[in-house]
């Protein structure tokens, strides 16, 4: 069972700068879209950063990198940043799965816009991080990945928004490395269908708490 991250803070500008840490007690097999540690392998340790909405670093996987460093972080991880304090961060459980949700919906697109041209990076960002305790298989993987953000798309749009995320969202599905291997990770699948509930919930109450306060995390510090 992957247990709650512990909430701890680095120094920056003159400010401390939340953010969560999990310390696996193992390597966990991970599915990771996040700009450190992105794709399919063996991770140690995941962090999820808050940063100001103003964040405009080109290096974002070398800060955090920087980040995992002064923690002691060794070995492959994860890493995520979000514009909101991740000291918000909900959870919610369903038969087995975990699932962990910082939520910002400063900045909400639809994913197809036929008007939209370029990249603006504001890190509003939901970040998902999932844990399932059976062995997922390759594809069952990336299926679970799918299957996160189908749930987020479907709790933002019972929002009452027009939108599917942010572009800067990011999706974590963890397991264990061994034992029997599970086939599938869509919304109906043993373990997909825990899983779509979960992110739905979790996503649901935390957008609601954001859009309620409109907080990013640099406006509360």
């Amino acid at each position: 069972m992957l247990t709650e991250p512990s909430r701890t803070h680095r120094r920056e500008d003159g400010r401390d700068v939340p953010l969560l840490l999990w310390r696996f007690p193992s390597s966990l097999l991970a599915a990771s879209t996040a700009v450190l540690g992105g794709g399919v392998g063996p991770r140690e340790w995941l962090i999820n950063a808050s940063v100001p909405m103003s964040y405009s670093r080109p290096d974002p996987d070398a800060h955090l990198a920087e980040l995992a460093g002064n923690l002691g972080l060794t070995g492959a991880g994860v890493g995520l940043m979000t514009g909101v304090d991740v000291a918000d961060v909900v959870s919610a459980g369903d038969d087995g799965v975990r699932v962990w949700a910082t939520v910002g919906l400063g900045a909400p697109i639809p994913a197809s816009d036929p008007g939209a041209a370029g990249f603006a990076h504001r890190p509003g960002t939901v970040n998902i991080v999932v844990w399932v305790p059976e062995r997922l298989g390759d594809g069952a993987l990336i299926n679970a990945v799918a299957t996160a953000t189908e749930a987020k798309a479907q709790a933002i749009g019972d929002l009452g928004l027009a939108a599917t995320g942010t572009a800067t969202d990011a999706v974590v599905v963890l397991c264990p490395l061994g034992g029997p291997v599970a086939a599938y990770g869509g919304p109906r699948s043993r373990w997909g269908a825990p899983m779509a509930r979960a992110v739905h919930r979790a996503v649901l109450d935390g957008g609601a708490v954001n859009l309620a306060t409109g907080r990013s995390w640099s406006s509360r510090s």
